[in-house]
């Protein structure tokens, strides 16, 4: 369970990017946030994801207080989360089989299990048969499926996913809404920042309502 707290988060006073926001996300929930332009998507996951420690409030993750963890240990958080950067954040001068494995290789996987895991991941995303290609080869919308693919390869608790159809068409957006969605399906939590209006009411279980800053409503179905 993820809950946070009266979390607020400024960057310059007197604005506030994030102000008095609380929460509680159950294990398995499939979240939207959404809201304008600067309401505070962006900067509500990467304080999840404890990119950005807030200014005031708490958030626990389990239970556990995640502000109060040491910077040496926060990589045992992020084990448990998978990240998909709205930029991306692919290295462009391995393969797509080698961005993939990256997650599988920092906790010491295997070589034999992270070919095994990285193949059918790889599938799931329908890139494996350029598994081998330069990131700067695929499509733009390769390239969102390449950042998917390692961040869900080792089968994380958490997805947290930042405009994960930022530019791409109507279809491709469709269809990758759609494997977040079956990933979730499989146990995973996954909180998605987004703006698109049509995919959050195609796909919304849950919905939460930024702007400026604070939390203006929310819509629930689960």
């Amino acid at each position: 369970m993820i809950e946070l707290f009266h979390i607020g988060k400024q960057y310059q006073k007197p604005f506030w990017a994030l102000s008095d926001v609380s929460l509680r996300i159950k294990d398995g929930d499939f979240y939207f946030v959404t809201g304008p332009s600067g309401s505070g998507k962006t900067t509500l996951l990467k304080t999840i994801f404890r990119e950005l420690l807030p200014t005031e409030g708490q958030i626990l993750i389990n239970g556990i207080n995640i502000l109060r963890i040491p910077e040496s240990k926060i990589y045992r958080l992020r084990r448990r989360m998978g990240i998909v950067f709205q930029d991306f954040r692919l290295m462009f001068h391995r393969t797509v089989f080698e961005n993939v494995a990256v997650p599988l290789q920092v906790i010491g996987v295997p070589r034999k299990e992270i070919r095994r895991r990285v193949f059918a991941t790889l599938q799931k995303v329908n890139l494996h048969q350029k598994m081998w290609e330069l990131p700067a080869r695929l499509s733009y919308g390769e390239q969102q499926r390449v950042a998917i693919a390692r961040a869900v390869v080792n089968n994380p608790e958490i997805i947290l996913a930042d405009e994960p159809t930022g530019n791409l068409d109507p279809e491709l957006a469709f269809e990758i809404i759609s494997l977040f969605k079956d990933i979730n399906k499989q146990g995973a939590t996954v909180i998605i920042g987004s703006h698109d209006r049509e995919l959050i009411r195609h796909f919304g279980d849950n919905i939460l309502f930024l702007q400026k800053g604070k939390i203006v409503g929310k819509e629930g179905r689960a």
